[in-house]
């Protein structure tokens, strides 16, 4: 028996217009100077927004594996915009910080980000926002 949505090629459109915005954000950081990857921007946003937050904690949120952060977090320790500090209890463990100049980078390079959101959203409403990511949910939900 088929279903309606055997026919539908939603995870091509998902994934080339996650291309599409990565392409542009890449684009527009490196128009701007900044010496970052769309990865690399990824996990400072979640060290801003969670400061201390661990590798393996990173990994899981942004959904790359451990091996990799571990490589994108040595890049960035690297270029001065993060840091490591052993996790109190756990010798293994280290929580990330950014350091001055990471947050300087961040609030440096956020304004792109931003104006790359608001062009890909254009003239859609909250409520669009609202069903789409109802329906970006349920889709993830039925994998699990």
């Amino acid at each position: 028996m088929t279903h309606y949505s055997d026919q539908r090629a939603y995870f091509f459109k998902i994934d080339t217009t996650i291309k599409k915005i990565r392409n542009a954000l890449q684009k527009q950081l490196n128009e701007g100077g900044f010496d970052l990857t769309v990865d690399q921007w990824v996990l400072i946003d979640h060290i801003k927004r969670a400061p201390s937050i661990s590798q393996n904690e990173l990994a899981e949120l942004t959904f790359k594996d451990p091996p990799t952060v571990t490589r994108i977090i040595d890049l960035l320790e690297k270029k001065g915009l993060v840091e490591r500090a052993p996790a109190a209890g756990d010798r293994r463990k280290f929580n990330l910080f950014l350091t001055e100049k990471g947050a300087d980078t961040y609030r440096e390079a956020f304004p792109i980000v931003a104006e790359i959101r608001r062009k890909g959203w254009g003239d859609l409403e909250e409520t669009d926002y609202q069903h789409f990511v109802r329906i970006m949910d349920s889709i993830y939900q039925n994998f699990n």
